[in-house]
C-alpha cells in the first residue's frame, strides 16, 4: 500500500488542478485518514473490514429511505465532490465569463495531466469530456472510414454505440459484423476466437466494450486487441464500466482510442467523462464538434464545446483526490466481495439465474440476475415497491432480470435487504 509520503504527494498534484486556494474542497486530514488506515493489511484482507469501509461509507450522502444498487447507471458523489461543485458553481456566478473563462478554465490543463497520471498515460492523449457516449461518439463518428469497410461488434456492446455505427453503415455504406457471445462467458480463448474469426482484409475497427454494462461480463480487451493489431485493424475500448473499478492503466488495454464515464466508478459529478487517442490518431479523427483545426495533432481539439459547466470539470480533481485516498487495488477487492457477498448467496436459492460470472476474471462490481416466471419488470418493482430497492430492470437479447450495482458507500445490512427481497421474490 502506499506510503503516507507517497499518498501525500498524489493529493498535492491532484489539489493542484485548483488554482483558486480559497476553494480547496476538504481536509487533507480526512484523506490521509482514508489512506493510512489498514495500511499493513491487503487489498484482499481490508475487502471484508467493515470498520475501515464505514470511513468511506461516511463520505456519502446516499438516501436512508432508499437502498441505492444502481449505481452502474450514475454513481452519487462523495461530500467533498458536491461541496467542490456547489462552491465553483457559486463563484462562476459572481460574474461568469470573469471566473469561468479566466479563473476555473485555467485549471484544466492541471486536471488533464493528474488524470493522464492516473491513467498512465500522457497529458497530450487526454481529452475532458462529460461522458462515454460523447467520447467514443468522437471516434465513430471521426474516423475515415469508406464504403464497404468493416467494424466487429457484439450485440452487448453499449446500444449509444451501436446506434451510431449502425447511422454510419446506413449513411456511408460501411458493414458491421458482430460477435455472438452466450453470457456469462468463461472461456476467454473462445471470446478471443469469436472476434478473430470475424477479422478480414476489410475490417478497419474493432469495438470492445471493457465491461459489458448489462451483466458486468470483463471481456478480455487486451488479447482481441492484440490479435487486431497483427492484422492491422484499429481498437476503440468502451472504458465506461472499468475504469475506477478494475486496477489497469489505459495502456494495459493496448488499445488506440478509450472512452470513459467519470461519473460512475470514479464518483465524479454527474455529467463528466474522459477521452484518450494514442498521440499519433490524434490528427486523423475529426472532431465531434468542428473547430477550425479539425486535422490538428492536438488532443485539445476535441474540447471545442463553448460554454460548458466549469464547475463539474473542475470538481473532478476532488474525485480524484477521493479514488486516490483509498487506492485501486483496495477499491476493486471491495467492489467484488460485495457482489460475491450477496450472488453466491442468491445463486443458492430455487428459481434464481445468475447470469453472470461469480469467477474473478470475469465480472466485478456488476451482476445480473433473473428468477424463473417473473419478468425483469417485474423482480424491479416488486424489489422497490416492497423493499425499496433501486435496481435496474434489463430485458437485452438473452439477459431477462435485474442488474445489481453496489459501491463502495454500500453496506452489507444493504445487501442483506437485497437477499431478503430475492428471497421473498422467489415465492411469487
Amino acid at each position: 500500500m502506499p506510503s503516507r509520503r507517497n499518498f501525500l504527494n498524489k493529493a498535492a498534484l491532484v489539489a493542484g488542478s485548483s488554482l483558486l486556494p480559497t476553494l480547496k474542497a476538504f481536509s487533507m486530514d480526512d484523506l490521509l485518514k482514508i489512506g493510512n488506515l489498514g495500511q499493513n493489511k491487503s487489498a484482499t484482507a481490508l475487502a471484508s473490514d467493515e470498520d475501515y469501509w464505514w470511513q468511506i461509507q461516511q463520505a456519502y450522502t446516499v438516501s436512508p429511505q432508499i437502498i441505492n444498487l444502481n449505481n452502474g447507471g450514475v454513481s452519487p458523489s462523495p461530500m467533498v465532490v458536491q461541496n467542490a461543485v456547489e462552491r465553483y458553481n457559486k463563484l462562476a456566478n459572481e460574474a461568469p465569463s470573469y471566473y469561468m473563462w479566466r479563473i476555473l478554465d485555467q485549471g484544466r490543463e492541471p486536471l488533464r495531466e493528474n488524470l493522464a497520471k492516473y491513467g498512465g498515460v500522457s497529458p497530450e492523449e487526454i481529452a475532458i469530456n462529460q461522458n462515454a457516449t460523447e467520447a467514443l461518439d468522437t471516434v465513430i463518428m471521426g474516423l475515415p472510414l469508406q464504403k464497404g469497410d468493416e467494424i466487429i461488434m457484439n450485440r452487448y456492446d453499449y446500444p449509444n454505440m451501436l446506434h451510431a455505427w449502425r447511422q454510419r453503415e446506413l449513411r456511408e455504406g460501411l458493414k458491421i459484423n458482430y460477435v455472438e457471445l452466450d453470457l456469462p462467458a468463461e472461456d476467454n480463448d473462445l471470446v478471443v476466437k469469436k472476434y478473430v474469426d470475424l477479422m478480414t482484409p476489410r475490417t478497419k475497427v474493432v469495438h470492445i466494450t471493457h465491461i459489458i454494462n448489462w451483466n458486468g461480463q470483463i471481456l478480455p480487451a487486451k488479447r482481441i486487441a492484440e490479435e487486431a493489431h497483427k492484422r492491422g485493424i484499429e481498437v476503440l475500448v468502451d472504458g465506461a464500466h472499468s475504469f475506477a473499478h478494475l486496477d489497469y492503466k489505459i495502456t494495459d488495454l493496448d488499445c488506440d482510442y478509450f472512452g470513459t464515464s467519470l461519473h460512475k466508478w470514479l464518483s465524479a459529478p454527474i455529467g463528466s467523462g474522459m477521452f484518450w487517442v494514442k498521440k499519433e490518431k490524434i490528427s486523423k479523427i475529426f472532431p465531434l464538434i468542428p473547430n477550425d483545426k479539425p486535422n490538428s495533432d492536438n488532443i485539445r481539439k476535441f474540447e471545442n464545446l463553448g460554454t460548458r459547466p466549469f464547475m463539474i470539470e473542475q470538481a473532478i480533481g476532488q474525485a480524484l483526490n477521493f479514488q486516490l485516498a483509498i487506492g485501486n487495488a483496495r477499491k476493486e477487492a471491495r467492489l467484488r466481495f460485495l457482489k460475491d457477498y450477496w450472488a453466491k448467496e442468491a445463486k443458492k436459492l430455487p428459481k434464481v439465474k445468475m447470469n453472470t460470472s461469480l469467477k474473478a476474471e470475469f465480472s466485478g462490481a456488476l451482476a445480473h440476475f433473473g428468477i424463473e416466471g417473473l419478468e425483469a419488470g417485474k423482480i424491479e418493482s416488486e424489489l422497490f415497491g416492497k423493499f425499496k430497492i433501486h435496481t435496474s430492470p434489463i430485458k437485452w437479447e438473452k439477459l431477462d432480470g435485474v442488474r445489481v450495482t453496489p459501491h463502495v458507500y454500500t453496506t452489507l445490512g444493504d445487501l442483506d435487504r437485497l437477499l431478503e427481497g430475492v428471497q421473498y421474490l422467489t415465492k411469487l
